[in-house]
């Protein structure tokens, strides 16, 4: 019985091995026994042949006699083609067999030999036939009517297969290791296991890949979710654990102190929502651990100011405060924006600045040397309480006071890495607060932020204005897409702007053309190169929007022009800016009512819903305008109805994952290994996931060490090799 950690050239011989290393990153038996099958195909029941000509498309076993078999040749000699007809009595049938397939089966299916067929019967010529079928020839007994029956009725797995080996070849291998999963170390506690009425792992591993019923399978299925659920889960509560042990400098704001006078001077109430979240944060801020926080908000929800009165309260307990953004359009609008809310408490130790206020400074990569070396002098003296940067606040070179909170605008975009040597600034570790506009659905965020505790933003600003979204079908009605130039204009005429987005930069190589074979028209808007920035810029300068004021924005152009173009935009000079979406996080412009967002299938679901979020932040309604040229009928045009139909980013999240399906979401949460989800879909599981996120929460508040529960080590040290040790943490 071939040992699970051994690697598979033992027992598969070196070519297979590498073949499945390879292609399918599968390296021992263990790994091959968790290579589960995609689905079952079922040989059906036997059928009679007369009943053939209702079966058409459909797979099934018959079980008849070859009448005769012939070779026949065609494309002058080159080309081999073996057909055999069966009868069982009743009907008669023809089988095809084509190529190199034909020595094979001309050896078997002499005339006279009762044998088993299966395969999807089709018709050619007028002809039923079964191409290619599988064939088990009968023995001597031939009115073994049982044989035929078990055969008839077995669930055949279809694994996830590649070109070099077929799903059947896979079973084979698999088949090979199977004896071995009687070794398979349970990671399950007896008592939960049995609590919760799941089979035995090694139970379930047979009966995944060698089914004898539809029930084993769901047995299966059921016990090994619960295992990548449980595994995981565990990971992150010692995570969890491990963290709630390390100190933290407590930070309390200061009463009358420069929280309560920034306050007194805003000139609005902050929502519930805000109110409700600033407490949570405050109290994960008061104690002596470091407070890890995910603080989930639509688009213009406030998150900014939530997090700004977070980093206030540290200034005044003594800390610095430090807020990471993905992009420097992004910490150069948060430094603008933030010093703007603050006026004169951003001025502290300045003339004319509050004498409670404190320093507020950015800290980017393209940035001069003269203001750089101040900015970093600002950071060590403690000088500067709060400071707004790219990556470039993690250089060596930066060196803190006495960093208190590290706040990370969109999470998706950083990794552990940056995060941890962030906080390695810290005397102590500091308080964390990690900010994403993209709604993640629970399981989601319990899966990939489950080291994090969860707050949710969901209530929208006073005086914050719905957004109309409308799909325009530019194939089918481009009367629809002339109407959609002209209500940009009007909104121009208005005194608004407009965003104009599109795929593509435009000044890439054009791709080689190939093979001009006829392509329906849905084809060919697939195929051709999505619209792109600087032609789309010129045809609209040139065409519908002459006159307007057209800009483009994109992330190939210095970091001066780019900054440049957004602070004319911002200043109201520029009307219409055409841009990739480097505009999708964060860009602040009150002013702009209306989006026209070109190929807007080419975009996802949770994106588009982002994009959006750009307009409509002011007091004047926005518009949202996704034109597409796919057919009414497609999938893409059913998912822009689906963000045309709700502006709840937590329903378009949960819609996206469905037609995605997790990977794309874990997507780099999996810190380039492969999904360790293999049977687990995070949106239909939701309640294992919950489930196991309570499970293995007590656990490890039981057994930090697992120290009781070896089978679950063995799991965990599978799952985080030191590799992966950080994957979970990696958004």
């Amino acid at each position: 019985m071939p040992a699970l950690d051994e690697d598979l050239k033992k027992t598969l011989g070196p070519a297979t091995a590498k073949v499945l290393a390879e292609q399918l990153g599968l390296h021992t038996a263990l790994d091959l026994l968790h290579h589960y099958p995609r689905r079952y195909a079922e040989r059906g029941e036997l059928t009679s042949l007369a009943e053939l000509a209702d079966q058409i498309d459909e797979h099934v076993t018959v079980v008849a006699q070859v009448a005769d078999a012939r070779v026949l040749t065609f494309n002058g000699g080159r080309g081999k083609r073996l057909e055999v007809t069966i009868t069982d009595g009743n009907g008669r049938l023809q089988l095809v067999f084509f190529g190199a397939g034909v020595h094979k089966p001309h050896k078997d299916l002499l005339p006279g030999t009762r044998a088993m067929f299966a395969g999807k019967v089709s018709r050619f010529n007028h002809k039923l036939q079964l191409a290619h079928p599988a064939y088990e020839p009968l023995g001597a007994d031939a009115s073994d009517r049982d044989a035929a029956t078990a055969f008839a009725n077995q669930l055949i797995p279809i694994y996830p297969a590649c070109a070099k080996l077929e799903s059947w070849k896979i079973a084979k291998c698999v088949d090979a290791v199977l004896p071995g999963a009687r070794e398979a170390v349970d990671p399950l506690p007896p008592a939960l296991r049995e609590g919760r009425g799941l089979v035995p792992l090694t139970e379930a591993l047979l009966k995944i890949h060698r089914p004898a019923a539809k029930a084993d399978i769901d047995d299966a299925r059921q016990r090994l979710k619960w295992d990548e659920a449980f595994v995981l889960q565990v990971a992150l509560a010692r995570r969890r654990h491990a963290d709630s042990q390390l100190p933290a400098v407590p930070r309390r704001p200061v009463p009358g102190g420069l929280l309560d006078s920034f306050d007194a001077k805003l000139p609005f109430t902050l929502t519930e929502g805000q109110q409700g979240v600033s407490q949570e944060i405050f109290d994960d801020l008061a104690t002596e651990h470091p407070m890890h926080r995910l603080l989930q908000g639509e688009v213009g929800s406030g998150k900014t100011m939530v997090a700004l009165r977070a980093m206030l309260a540290v200034v005044d307990s003594g800390g610095q405060a430090a807020m990471l953004a993905p992009t420097e359009v992004l910490a150069q609008q948060h430094h603008r924006s933030i010093t703007e809310m603050m006026g004169e408490l951003a001025e502290g130790g300045m003339l004319g600045g509050s004498d409670q206020g404190t320093k507020v400074v950015l800290l980017t990569g393209s940035m001069g040397m003269p203001a750089r070396r101040q900015a970093l002098l600002d950071l060590v003296t403690g000088e500067a309480g709060i400071v707004i940067g790219t990556h470039a606040l993690i250089e060596d070179k930066v060196q803190f006071h006495d960093l208190g909170l590290v706040v990370v605008d969109e999470q998706h975009r950083f990794g552990v890495e940056q995060r941890d040597a962030l906080r390695s600034k810290g005397k102590q570790p500091p308080h964390l607060l990690v900010m994403t506009a993209t709604p993640i659905p629970r399981t989601v965020a319990m899966t990939v932020f489950g080291d994090l505790e969860t707050s949710v933003l969901d209530q929208l600003p006073a005086g914050r204005s719905p957004i109309a979204t409308h799909v325009v079908p530019a194939k089918d009605k481009p009367h629809f897409l002339a109407r959609a130039w002209e209500r940009v204009r009007e909104e121009v005429e208005k005194g608004h702007q407009a965003y104009v987005v599109c795929p593509r930069i435009g000044d890439e190589e054009e791709p080689k053309k190939k093979g001009s074979a006829k392509a329906s028209p849905e084809d060919d808007a697939e195929k051709r190169p999505p619209l792109a920035v600087l032609d789309i810029a010129e045809q609209l300068a040139r065409g519908p929007l002459a006159g307007l004021s057209v800009e483009v924005l994109h992330g190939r152009m210095d970091p001066a022009d780019k900054d440049d173009v957004m602070r004319r935009f911002a200043a109201g000079e520029v009307k219409v800016l055409v841009a990739t979406t480097v505009i999708e996080v964060g860009v602040n412009v009150p002013n702009s009512t209306v989006m026209v967002i070109m190929d807007a299938d080419r975009f996802g679901v949770s994106q588009l819903h982002q994009l959006r979020g750009r307009v409509g932040r002011g007091s004047a309604p926005g518009l949202c305008l996704l034109v597409s040229e796919m057919h009414e009928a497609s999938p893409a045009r059913a998912r822009l109805a689906a963000v045309a139909a709700t502006l709840d980013g937590f329903e378009l999240s949960r819609i996206d994952l469905e037609q995605r399906r997790e990977g794309d979401v874990l997507g780099q949460a999996q810190s380039g290994v492969r999904s360790s989800l293999r049977m687990l879909a995070v949106i239909e599981d939701e309640e294992v996931i919950a489930q196991a996120r309570e499970e293995a929460t007590r656990v490890v508040a039981e057994d930090p060490e697992l120290e009781r529960l070896p089978g679950l080590r063995t799991a965990l040290d599978a799952l985080l090799d030191t590799e992966r040790e950080q994957y979970l943490e990696k958004g």
